[in-house]
This record gives C-alpha cells, sequence and structure tokens, in this order.
C-alpha cells in the first residue's frame, strides 16, 4: 500500500535534508549569487525541457526556471547539456543550477545538493499495439533502451539481478546519450521497449498514439530537485524562498496544469 504523498514528502525530506546536513562542504567560500541564473538542461526531455519549432526552450522545466528567475530579479540561461553530463558540468561552473528533472538521490547528494520541486515516475514505452507489461521482468531476454545516467537504467539493473537469481535472461540495456536516439530504436524495432520517465513517456504517446503507448502504469515514485553546488548557499536559500513563494501564490501550480502534471505536483 503506498503512502500518502504528504507523509511520503515529508518523509523523503528528511533524508533529503539529512543526507546534506551530514555531507562535508567544500573548502571554497560561497559565491556570489549571479544577475544571470544559468541552468544545465537536457533539451531532450518533454514535455519538461525541449526546444520547440523555433528551437526556443519550452516545457515545464523551463516555465518554472523563468518564473523563479523572475521572482528573484535575474535573468535566466538555459544550457543544453547531455544528462549523463548535468553534475558534471554544475561541478565544472558551467552552470548555476541544474534544472532537468533530477530524481534526488543519496549518491547525488554526496556531490551536489538539490531542491525538491516535484515527484517523478518511472514507466516503459512499447509500439502501439504491443502486449502490456505487468512490471520490467516481463522484458526478460529482449532489447530495451534508455538513457544513459537514468533512473530507469538503474531499475533494470535492479531487475536483472532478480531475473539472474530466477535462472531467467536478463534484459538486455542498451544505452543512447539522450531521449531522441533511444526512442528511435523503438520506432525502427530495433529494441522492445524504451525505459524512460513517465512525464516523457506520457508525452511521446500522446504525441503519436498511432505509433506509441505507455507499456505499464508508472512506478516508482520519487522526489525531483533543482540541482546547486554546495558551495552556493545563499543562491540556495534564495531559491528556496522563490519557489515557496510560487507554490504559495499559484503560479506554481499554473505550470504543472499547463503541462498535464497535476500528479507530480508538491502539496503547499
Amino acid at each position: 500500500m503506498q503512502l500518502p504523498l504528504r507523509v511520503f514528502v515529508v518523509f523523503a525530506l528528511l533524508l533529503v535534508f539529512t543526507i546534506i546536513a551530514l555531507t562535508p562542504l567544500p573548502a571554497r567560500a560561497d559565491t556570489t549569487v549571479p544577475q544571470t541564473l544559468t541552468a544545465c538542461s537536457a533539451m531532450n526531455r518533454p514535455p519538461m525541457e525541449f526546444f520547440n519549432d523555433h528551437q526556443r526552450p519550452e516545457g515545464a522545466d523551463i516555465d518554472l526556471g523563468n518564473l523563479l528567475a523572475s521572482r528573484l530579479g535575474m535573468r535566466i540561461k538555459f544550457i543544453n547539456t547531455p544528462f549523463g553530463g548535468l553534475i558534471p558540468a554544475l561541478l565544472a561552473d558551467h552552470c548555476d543550477i541544474i534544472l532537468s528533472q533530477l530524481f534526488i538521490k543519496p549518491p547525488r547528494l554526496k556531490v551536489i545538493n538539490e531542491i525538491p520541486y516535484m515527484v517523478s515516475q518511472v514507466s516503459y514505452i512499447l509500439k502501439a499495439g504491443a502486449p502490456k507489461l505487468s512490471g520490467p521482468e516481463d522484458l526478460s531476454g529482449q532489447k530495451v533502451s534508455s538513457v544513459l545516467g537514468s533512473t530507469s537504467v538503474e531499475v533494470m539493473k535492479t531487475t536483472n539481478v532478480s531475473l539472474q537469481a530466477a535462472h531467467k535472461p536478463p534484459i538486455d540495456i542498451i544505452l543512447f546519450p539522450d531521449n531522441i536516439s533511444a526512442l528511435q530504436q523503438l520506432q525502427f524495432g530495433r529494441v522492445a521497449a524504451y525505459g524512460v520517465a513517465y512525464e516523457t513517456g506520457l508525452y511521446y504517446a500522446n504525441l503519436e498514439p498511432k505509433l506509441f503507448e505507455l507499456g505499464c502504469p508508472p512506478f516508482g515514485r520519487i522526489l525531483t530537485g533543482i540541482g546547486i553546488r554546495k558551495d552556493q548557499s545563499a543562491l540556495q536559500t534564495k531559491i528556496t524562498i522563490a519557489l515557496d513563494a510560487l507554490m504559495r501564490d499559484g503560479s506554481y501550480a499554473a505550470v504543472f496544469k499547463k503541462w498535464h502534471l497535476e500528479a507530480d505536483m508538491l502539496p503547499p
């Protein structure tokens, strides 16, 4: 039985802030809050972030980033970064924050901080008309595409341990640097499924219903956060306060309703 969302969030936030508190800060001092906020985003993860027909950033994370920057009295610049390179880019000072549906996980919190702003889930995309999955175990012995560094990959690796213990063939995980490449493998029939964030899977299934469908109900509910370096405590505080203000004035809810992601909202 699933915990109520409010209880889930409270426990998850306690875990996040406990890990942050126990993690030593780097030796360098806090830096000045920038006038232009630069955000590393993997611009191939609709509906969270993607380039529209005019090659401009669009999506729920983009809208939220614009609102946060406006609330802070700053400009915002989005830097297209492969998902697997988001944290290295942040640590190398290539951007001030990560705004790219980055799941909050203990290993990540050892090297960066994350400000919770939504809940995400995981699913699989299949070709339209394919038999539905009861879970990732149904993909035993089949090729499945996914994006390097994504949670879907971790789910399948964990599933493979169970499959091997049951003397069943593992999932053959085929990794790609971005969503488009992984999705094309499914479209061309080179893989049986595409492991992806539920939000992105739902977007593609609705966009091309004759080609794709969601293969199973969403699972793996997990907090998602804005990534920030551990030496940026002043900026982290400002973003946290601005996010709280957006949640209280209804702007936050408007973004999630616009992109049909109401189920991913954090409670006020």
